[in-house]
């Protein structure tokens, strides 16, 4: 049977949670109708309300017009001047905030450090210091290869104090993908470390690099940080000491004057095939909507402390790692290393110690505590905490459920933030003291986001209609362009629906205008005429009370076009057997109907994830299918899933 392209969604939440009258009473935005009247105003007058939340940061030169667009290229605060790390340290150094801790660190060992404002401010001048000693000047491109330890950050501040451009590769990657972003983005610089600590392992991070430099490269320094204190090589004239250099300068470096639209820093896509993708963001607007998003969505205060769990490696990990919190005044959390190290329980002990007020998460890395078992959450006392994010994809309902009672306690509202590292920041996302929250839902646009579903020829459709999702007018935080390819930056994003920006994900709104999002357009399957999101068969799987965790994929079909083949993971003591998986089918069908059952479901130990927690849909694509795995594995956080997966087969 033949039916329209839209995506069809058939899964349908009812719960609805309400912010509580406390809350409301003390956050930002307290009521729906103050969100509706300040998100008219956003759309309506842009200029107006934008240049009101600009006007909040320090600008050494005030702009002329708050935005320019000419499809499909922005600007935005033209003619203004003004430094991302001056805006993150220097403008908090004149209040109490000097002697506020800016980072709480831990280390996976153990170890553990505090830099206040005043300090982190003097490390970054000085380090800002040793890349003007290195040669390194404003718009030189450097690549930043480091756990996620206090001098990724001042690495990255440095870099913006100076005008030259980061590009910040997960300390996951192997020696292909630094060897590959070097050459995309022409960088003259390397920071590194010798190692950093996994599971108790030495990542090995200067050798990657050093591999990542045989043959021609334009690299002519690598500036090396001790960590792990592992065996390393240094080249000599080309590779330094990071604490060598910091003998040789002063902590007096002032924040250069940087036009508005200076690139600040390119981000590679992750995952990516055939040539890098380099995102490319500038300064100015960026950082409104990093700041912005961080005050409003996070309702964040000066007493609290935030932990948002993502490498510094991922966009998350810039936007609501370093730069949001900084730009706030608030104080961050980094942890080094593992959820699970060396228990189950690491970040449950984490927010016990530091009483963590805000925590900001995957739904990956929840469903992997719901499998791990709530005992290890018994042990904590988690009453610090006010307000809890999810970040990364979609969030089954169940998974919301569980993190709401169990790490909430049932009194914390769930932020359910939808971005990407194209938009810099979060542009879909309830406000916790104003949006009724339904599990499953990221609820509605943030101010200035005009986001709409539509049709395969570009028509909005109705509500719980599924259809790709698009953002119709330019957002602050916007990227700018796929660095040194202009015409690819076009044809991606704004070539299918002229001036708009395709998301490259499917959704639906409901009749309260909340969106749903159903997962990427690649990861549609087509099963017998009709388009099924892979993110719905998952939640109706993970809603049954012995799943953890499942991950959907479409294996190729004489008959149907595509069969739905689920890989599931079970909660801890559970058995598989032939009746549960009959039992799962008939879980499915009965909570999305017939044409949604698995064909075949596979129990695994495990998913393949990356270490940032991202399920490698890829490869179980390739599983499912037969095929022999060809896809990069690189990033893979567990090799021996693959071979526990081959196993799984019926």
């Amino acid at each position: 049977m033949k039916i329209d392209n839209n995506i069809e969604s058939h899964l349908i939440e009812k719960r609805v949670f309400k912010p509580s009258k406390d809350f409301a009473k003390r956050a930002q935005i307290k009521s729906l109708d103050q969100y509706r009247r300040m998100y008219r105003e956003s759309i309506s007058r842009p200029d107006k309300f934008w240049g009101r939340e600009a006007k909040e940061l320090t600008w050494q030169k005030q702009w002329k017009k708050v935005v320019e667009w000419k499809v499909p290229f922005a600007k935005w605060f033209v003619g203004g001047k003004l430094n991302l790390s001056e805006n993150c340290l220097d403008r908090h150094l004149a209040s109490p905030r000097r002697n506020k801790a800016a980072i709480l660190w831990e280390g996976e060992p153990g170890d553990r450090r505090t830099l206040t404002y005043q300090q982190l401010h003097h490390e970054v001048c000085r380090f800002a210091n040793v890349l003007k000693r290195n040669k390194i000047d404003k718009g030189d491109r450097v690549i930043i290869y480091l756990p996620t330890i206090p001098e990724a950050a001042i690495a990255m501040l440095a870099c913006a104090r100076i005008g030259a451009v980061h590009s910040v590769v997960f300390g996951g990657f192997s020696a292909d993908a630094i060897r590959d972003r070097i050459a995309d983005s022409g960088a003259i610089a390397v920071i590194t470390a010798d190692g950093s600590y996994r599971r108790g392992a030495i990542v090995p991070l200067k050798k990657n690099v050093d591999d990542g430099l045989h043959g021609k490269t334009s690299i002519k320094r690598v500036i090396v940080f001790r960590r792990a204190g592992n065996d390393i090589h240094m080249e000599e004239g080309r590779d330094v000491w990071w604490h060598r250099e910091l003998e040789y300068v002063d902590a007096n470096c002032p924040p250069a004057a940087l036009d508005s639209e200076h690139p600040l820093y390119i981000l590679y896509t992750s995952g990516s095939t055939g040539k890098p993708k380099g995102i490319l963001h500038t300064t100015g607007g960026y950082l409104v909507g990093i700041y912005s998003t961080m005050k409003y969505v996070f309702d964040v205060r000066d007493e609290d402390i935030f932990w948002c769990t993502a490498d510094v490696g991922w966009v998350t990990g810039h936007s609501y790692v370093v730069y949001g919190p900084l730009a706030n005044g608030a104080t961050t959390l980094m942890y080094e290393g593992a959820p699970n190290w060396p228990e189950p329980d690491r970040f449950w002990r984490i927010i016990e110690d530091y009483r963590v007020n805000i925590l900001y998460t995957a739904p990956t890395a929840i469903r992997a505590f719901i499998r791990w078992g709530d005992e290890w959450v018994a042990k904590h006392d988690l009453s610090s905490l006010r307000l809890l994010g999810t970040v990364g994809e979609p969030i089954n309902p169940e998974a919301w459920i569980w993190y709401h009672k169990k790490i909430g306690g049932g009194r914390c509202p769930i932020v359910d933030t939808w971005w990407q590292t194209e938009t810099g920041a979060i542009l879909i996302t309830p406000l916790p003291g104003a949006i009724p929250t339904k599990p499953g839902s990221a609820t509605l646009p943030f101010f200035g986001v005009d986001a709409t579903i539509v049709d395969e020829k570009g028509h909005e459709v109705g509500a719980n209609v599924g259809g790709k999702l698009i953002i119709r007018r330019p957002w602050p935080s916007m990227l700018r362009t796929i660095y040194g390819d202009k015409e690819r930056y076009k044809k991606q994003y704004w070539s299918e629906f002229k001036g708009n920006y395709l998301t490259g994900d499917g959704a639906r709104r409901d009749e309260d205008g909340y969106f749903w999002i159903v997962g990427r357009i690649d990861d549609v399957l087509n099963v017998a005429g009709h388009r099924l999101g892979t993110s719905e068969i998952e939640s109706a799987l993970v809603s049954h009370a012995r799943v953890a965790e499942a991950a959907v994929v479409g294996r190729p079909d004489d008959l149907k076009g595509q069969s739905v083949v689920a890989f599931v993971t079970l909660k801890s003591g559970v058995e598989p057997s032939f009746t549960l998986k009959r039992e799962l089918r008939d879980h499915v069908g009965a909570h999305i109907g017939a044409i949604a059952k698995p064909d075949e479901v596979r129990f695994a130990e495990v998913l393949p994830k990356t270490r940032s927690g991202k399920i490698m849909r890829r490869l179980l694509k390739e599983i499912a299918s037969g095929a022999r795995v060809t896809g990069d594995t690189t990033t893979l956080e567990d090799f021996s899933v693959l071979t526990k997966l081959r196993d799984s087969e019926e």
